[in-house]
């Protein structure tokens, strides 16, 4: 699960704390009772997470990073298919007046699209949490009908805290350099 650089580690923890800070933040729209307390704990440790990983990227800044101009080129399209992807689909969803699967939409663009980024930049952790951030998705909608939850919370609390636990693990390879 190594990355190639540790910048690179680095970076992920920021950006996977940040967005697991941001999924966790898109469960509690309208969680079960007792989840708001999962869901702000979680919150509170990928915003920590996601600074720590500031801190370390800071810190590895000049060790060196996979990007380079055409794997930064490919990175900018592979992101702009997905923001496309997510807006175009959320929209539909929107008219449709299916709003409530938005969350499900998302999350299986977000999976997608990881797959490409985790080649891009040679970090196999990314192609694990590609892979499950996608099972998530596709598996929130039947869960969250099967037991009376809104889609929301199922997938904001999993995705959060597959992107937290991808963090924390970026965070251990920076820190360890395994």
């Amino acid at each position: 699960m190594i990355a190639e650089y540790v910048r690179d580690a680095a970076a992920t923890a920021v950006i996977f704390g940040f967005f697991a800070l941001s999924w966790y933040g898109w469960g509690q729209e309208a969680p079960p009772k007792g989840w708001r307390v999962p869901l702000g704990i979680g919150s509170a440790v990928a915003a920590v997470t996601a600074i720590v990983g500031g801190l370390l990227a800071w810190r590895h800044w000049s060790a060196g990073t996979a990007f380079d101009d055409d794997t930064s080129r490919a990175f900018g399209i592979v992101v702009g298919i997905e923001f496309g992807a997510a807006a175009l689909g959320a929209g539909l969803l929107a008219v449709r007046r299916r709003a409530d699967l938005i969350s499900a939409w998302v999350a299986f663009v977000v999976g997608v699209h990881l797959f490409p980024v985790a080649a891009l930049i040679g970090y196999p952790l990314i192609h694990v949490v590609a892979a499950l951030i996608t099972l998530v998705a596709v598996a929130a909608i039947p869960v969250a009908r099967a037991r009376a939850l809104p889609v929301s919370a199922v997938t904001g609390l999993a995705t959060g805290s597959v992107l937290l636990a991808a963090a924390l693990g970026s965070v251990a390879v920076t820190v360890t350099g395994y």
